[in-house]
């Protein structure tokens, strides 16, 4: 048995890769695990400062609408603060989104204080 392959509950080696399945899945539950009690959210029709439920159904209504196929993060960086940050695509079945998140750590988590998807321009 390889007991350092299996995951644990609550700990994750990379957040970037759970956020990154929640994406792809479209799941909005997993996906507001990682929100901070507030969060800066902006997505198509909606944007403002959200409580983390409030968010979490917002996101919900947006997977409802756009079901996710893809998800890719393209690039990652840190501030000299510790936030983090990460740029994607999220290709869903109307659309393909760039989406955008800023973390901050919490104690000894990071979260996301601000997530932004904008939907790419179409070729024409």
């Amino acid at each position: 048995m390889i007991i350092g392959m299996l995951p644990i509950p609550g700990i994750s080696v990379d957040i970037n890769e759970d956020i990154s399945v929640a994406f792809r899945a479209g799941n909005a539950k997993e996906l507001s695990v990682f929100f901070n009690k507030n969060i800066d959210l902006n997505i198509p029709n909606n944007e403002g400062i959200f409580s983390k439920a409030q968010a979490e159904l917002i996101v919900k209504d947006f997977f409802d609408d756009y079901t996710s196929s893809a998800f890719t993060i393209l690039h990652q960086g840190s501030s000299k603060d510790g936030a983090k940050y990460s740029i994607g695509n999220l290709v869903t079945d109307n659309g393909t989104f760039r989406v955008y998140y800023y973390m901050k750590k919490v104690g000894d988590d990071y979260l996301i204080f601000e997530l932004n998807l904008n939907e790419e321009e179409k070729d024409k």
